[in-house]
């Protein structure tokens, strides 16, 4: 079983790109997630590469910026390839099944929002809905 579930801040900006040909997105982010205090009680962190593909690709560059806090669960991947000096590189990273917007606001004033969140893969649009435009109801009207 391969399977991985984090929950950090974004170390940039997310990096947007599509693939050749197919024109698929794709978008690249470095998750910072704390570790338990070390023996003297400091704060350490550990800097997890994340790939994201699809709409909640287009979701994750939209919504979320530098410093904010985002959940991931997917799964740890290898590869290697050859750099431009000839030497062979190894990657690891973790490719997103799903994403999870803990703090986030629109790409147009990248405000900051904690009063909802958007779970998202690639099944859905990658819109959220705010818990401040939701209508409440009376339980009263349950019928059940």
């Amino acid at each position: 079983m391969n399977k991985v579930v984090l929950i950090g801040r974004l170390t940039k900006d997310p990096e947007l790109k599509y693939t050749p040909g197919s024109g698929t997105a794709v978008t690249t982010i470095t998750l910072a997630v704390d570790r338990r205090f070390s023996k003297d009680n400091q704060r350490e962190a550990d800097f997890i590469p994340v790939v994201i593909w699809g709409k909640s690709a287009e979701s994750t560059a939209q919504y979320m910026a530098k410093g904010r806090l985002m959940g991931v669960s997917g799964r740890i991947q290898t590869r290697s390839y050859e750099a431009k000096d000839g030497g062979r590189r190894y990657v690891t990273e973790v490719v997103a099944e799903e994403v999870q917007f803990l703090e986030w606001g629109n790409s147009n004033n990248r405000t900051q929002d904690n009063n909802s969140g958007y779970s998202g893969n690639d099944n859905n649009q990658g819109y959220g809905a705010s818990f401040d435009d939701m209508t409440p109801i009376d339980d009263g009207d349950i019928p059940f």
